[in-house]
């Protein structure tokens, strides 16, 4: 997919209807203008762009956009596996979001049309973003990408830029397509349906588009591809000395007694102690990695209608409806039970009691923290079958608008008022939890196991423990979330005076804005009784007022070094139920010496307000891939260290170094919204320019470089203190603040980590973009096209604030991990294609230059991916009839294997399923 930098944006605010060819508006200002005078970094992907992916969902098209940082998609399968997120958003399993410049989706603005869309929801918690994969493809005209920071224009979260995405307006007749596609393994088989219609009247003003989408996307496995089979990239067997298997296996971990044991073998019954024992090595753990997805299974399907009525000659309404329905699923491995002091739930699994009575006990006495004699029993339930998360998402949105323009003092206005409303709501069944409250009866004196009460073996490892029992402790959990939004705007536009360069324009508005949501986790889950990841209910939400205005004023025009010299600015101030006031301002600079060259400067201060998941959301668990420095295991520096065996001991770690977690590790940090959250605020700097050479008319219908620098300064960006950062200044440092936010047990394992949400970084990052694209003119039958796109990361840099005396972490050229993501110095798509009316032919080639590990000991090397795409219409159908054939990573290249990452041994936020794609489409009308 390549992008091209310059555009208009036709019907982006509904009164961008009438006028001259001049008279439209441009993404990053409502002033209308030439889309050829662009003061602003801007790109757009257009309909036939998206086709020459052969992706199925827009959120998988801009996630390839060389700004673009990946993304929440369907790679992700972690609804199970790693709990919420540390950033108290929650878990959007089956959504995808677009991330700019590495600032996360939560600091791009996502509109439709110009205006505000409902965030999205998963049951999982409160996304702080849109959820792309509610918008259907064939609604969508266009996509522009503002690549700089826009709240003076748009409001909050316009931090990295804005996406706007223009459905479409006008239409005649049928457009219909129909695709499939699939992995040459013969997995992650793809389907999608597409058909609309439209209608125009010029007598009676009326236009209307309706449309139906359905998508359905088959899963693929992990154990169907060499790079996932195992937990970590390369191992062949639990026994590898890098580790990563799991102690919660089929036949039991038990640690009693100071022992490390596990059965032998299965047994029908009651165990015998000691015979029926072993000690515990790497060769007992389990490989949970063959059970998960790899690309995870949904279907969407929903509608769109846009209506345009004349109301007079200079008054339209307008309405826009849509509804998506969304079945998505997540997998995780068997249940891992935990029961014990040191089993590190947070919840009653830690304070279980086995009885002595209990049929299947075969030590004799109760294991009790209280009696000291027993650390944990780990134990995967095979039995009850795979952890499977379903989820169904319903949005619906609708848009009411009236705009018009009328004539003062023979100068023209433009109006438009504005009504959104959109809901998402969402609902999620997860099978295979366990309710704690049971299973302690269960496992207690079996005098109190009464009723439908069935004593529960956990001794008898694989097969002993029956359906009668997991009827008795098992439950389906039954979770729920929604997101509201309620959104006014009015809008006024228009020119002032007249200067010798040209007019003055100007734009003012009003914005009201309520948006609500909540969170319900299962009453079960509630009560702190599951035996998965834990969370906490959450609910509220805010509103807002904000006024704008937009000054654009023509210094000098057709003067020799001057072709155009132009001023831009904007300011809003936005009044915020949660926190109070905040003012934004914006300016831009735009030069043109000549007429082929435009040269380009801007500086914008944004704003993002802390949302309602941030704000508000409960206490839940993020189970990441950390060392604690703290262990006596290799890799631990206990052992090699005094100043660090003191901390720990200090910290509650046994003096005997008996605590010997090995590294590489799962630990759990607890994370909390916080109502006290301040906005984050950003400064941004942008200056670029634009060729486009007139002497290459002769050869070229379309010939321009376009190349932007852009810094961008975050503070008080909300988020929580880093784990990793907490445990190292605990033990190397004796911080008490880090060391009390560490909790362990008698034995010295960390219980939990706790990470409540707080205005605490300040994040600087710096960047290249560059753009090319070319079509010449006719040869033969067609024309050749190449379009390129590529962006340098000079920097990405997150400060701690100085009270943590924390060096600032320098994430360029590195891979991130828990959560994955990867920072590469460059990346860079490129097209080249033929196109005639009847065949075309065109290859893309995607390259993501290599990271190190944040662990400094692996790197990922470098991608390079080739797509390629032939199409034929014949001209006896009009050449409306297209038949597409190809094939997405034509060279079969995998991702780069990744040590530190929580999916399955690679990013998925960044690089490509393993394996070639392969599709056909049938599309009519095009």
């Amino acid at each position: 997919m390549a992008a091209t930098p310059a555009f208009a944006q036709e019907g982006t605010a509904p009164a961008a209807a009438a006028g001259s060819p001049d008279d439209i508006v441009v993404t990053g200002s409502r002033i209308r203008r030439s889309p050829l005078d662009q003061d602003k970094p801007v790109v757009t992907v257009g309909q036939e762009e998206i086709a020459r992916t052969g992706l199925t969902a827009i959120a998988d098209v801009l996630q390839r956009l060389p700004s673009a940082a990946g993304g929440l998609n369907t790679k992700v399968n972690n609804a199970g596996n790693i709990g919420g997120p540390p950033d108290g958003t929650g878990v959007s399993s089956g959504s995808a979001e677009v991330d700019l410049r590495y600032l996360a989706a939560k600091r791009t603005l996502i509109l439709v049309d110009g205006l505000r869309f409902v965030n999205g929801s998963a049951a999982g918690g409160i996304p702080a973003s849109v959820d792309l994969n509610t918008l259907p493809v064939n609604l969508i005209e266009r996509v522009e990408v503002l690549q700089s920071g826009a709240s003076p224009l748009y409001g909050s979260d316009a931090v990295a830029g804005v996406i706007n995405i223009i459905t479409k307006q006008a239409q005649e007749g049928l457009r219909a397509s129909a695709q499939y596609g699939s992995y040459r393994q013969g997995d992650g088989k793809t389907q999608q349906y597409e058909a609309s219609y439209g209608i125009q009247s010029r007598e009676t003003g009326t236009s209307l588009v309706f449309g139906a989408s359905y998508v359905k996307q088959g899963e693929m496995f992990t154990r169907d591809r060499d790079i996932s089979q195992f937990p970590n990239p390369g191992q062949t067997s639990c026994t590898d000395a890098v580790g990563g298997c799991s102690s919660a296996t089929p036949n039991g971990r038990f640690i009693v007694f100071g022992q490390n044991l596990t059965l032998r073998a299965p047994v029908a019954g009651r165990p015998t102690y000691p015979a029926d024992f072993k000690p515990f090595t790497s060769a007992d753990r389990f490989n949970f990695a063959p059970y998960n997805y790899l690309l995870t299974p949904s279907e969407r399907y929903g509608g769109f209608l846009n209506f345009k009525q004349a109301l007079g000659d200079s008054v339209n309404m307008r309405v826009k409806l849509l509804y998506n329905h969304r079945y998505s699923r997540t997998q995780a491995a068997f249940l891992p039970l935990f029961v014990g002091p040191d089993a590190g739930n947070g919840n009653l699994l830690d304070t279980i009691a086995i009885d002595a009575t209990n049929p299947y006990n075969p030590f004799g006495v109760t294991l009790s923290g209280a009696n000291g004699n027993y650390s944990y029993v780990a134990r995967r339930l095979v039995e009850a079958g795979q952890r499977v998360f379903t989820q169904k998402v319903d949005t619906m949105s609708a848009t009411l608008t009236f705009d018009g323009s009328f004539d003062v003092m023979g100068r023209k206005w433009y109006w438009d008022v504005n009504g959104v409303y959109g809901i998402n709501d969402a609902k999620q069944l997860f099978t295979g939890n366990v309710n704690a409250a049971r299973l302690a009866q269960a496992l207690g004196p079996v005098s109190a196991c009464t009723g439908a009460c069935v004593p529960f073996n956990l001794f008898g490892g694989l097969g002993s423990i029956t359906p009668a029992m997991l009827g008795f402790v098992g439950f389906d959990e039954h979770d729920r979330s929604s997101q509201k939004l309620w959104d006014t705007t009015a809008n006024l536009s228009g020119t002032l005076f007249d200067l010798p360069a040209g007019p003055v324009g100007v734009a003012i508005g009003y914005e009201h804005r309520d948006q609500f949501a909540s969170y319900d986790p299962d009453a079960v889950i509630v009560a702190g009784l599951g035996a998965d990841v834990p969370t906490s209910p959450a609910r509220g939400g805010f509103n807002v007022d904000e006024v704008y205005g937009e000054l654009r004023v023509p210094i000098l025009a057709n003067t020799p070094f001057f072709q155009k010299l132009e001023l831009d600015g904007a300011v809003r101030h936005s009044n915020y139920s949660t926190f109070g006031s905040n003012t934004t301002f914006t300016a831009s600079g735009l030069w043109k010496p000549v007429a082929d060259l435009l040269l380009r400067g801007g500086y914008a201060e944004s704003l993002r307000a802390p949302s309602i998941g941030e704000l508000y959301a409960g206490l839940s668990r993020t189970d990441a891939t950390i060392d604690d420095p703290c262990t006596s295991a290799a890799g631990g520096a206990f052992s090699s260290n005094a100043t660090v065996r003191a901390n720990c001991i200090a910290n509650g770690v046994p003096a005997n170094g008996s605590y010997n977690e090995p590294t590489g590790g799962q630990l759990g940090i607890f994370s909390q919204g916080n109502a006290a959250l301040k906005p984050e605020t950003s400064k941004t700097w942008t200056a670029g320019g634009v060729y486009s050479p007139s002497w290459a008319k002769g050869f070229a219908s379309a010939l321009s470089f376009e190349a932007n620098y852009y810094n961008i300064q975050l503070n008080n960006a909300i988020d929580s203190v880093p784990a990793t950062l907490t445990l190292r200044r605990c033990a190397f440092n004796a911080d008490p603040i880090s060391c009390a936010a560490i909790r362990r047990t008698a034995s010295g394992t960390i219980s939990g980590i706790s990470g409540r949400l707080l205005n605490l970084n300040g994040i600087k990052t710096d960047g290249l973009d560059g753009t090319f694209t070319f079509r010449s003119r006719k040869i033969g039958e067609g024309t050749i096209g190449v379009n390129a796109n590529a962006a340098y990361l000079l920097r990405y840099d997150v400060a701690p604030p100085a009270d943590l005396n924390a060096p600032p972490l320098r994430f360029a050229g590195t891979e991130r991990g828990s959560p994955d993501q990867a920072y590469p110095r460059f990346k860079g798509n490129a097209t080249l294609d033929w196109s005639t009316p009847g065949y075309g032919i065109s290859f893309t080639a995607r390259y993501i230059s290599g990271v190190d590990e944040r662990d400094g000991v692996h790197r990922m090397g470098a991608v390079f991916y080739g797509d390629f795409q032939a199409y034929f219409s014949p001209a006896w159908m009009n050449n409306r009839t297209r038949l597409t054939v190809g094939v997405n990573n034509l060279f079969d290249r995998a991702p780069p294997p990744c040590f530190t990452c929580d999916s399955a041994n690679f990013d998925p936020s960044t690089y490509d399923l393993p394996g070639q794609f392969g599709y056909v489409r049938l599309s009519f009308g095009f």
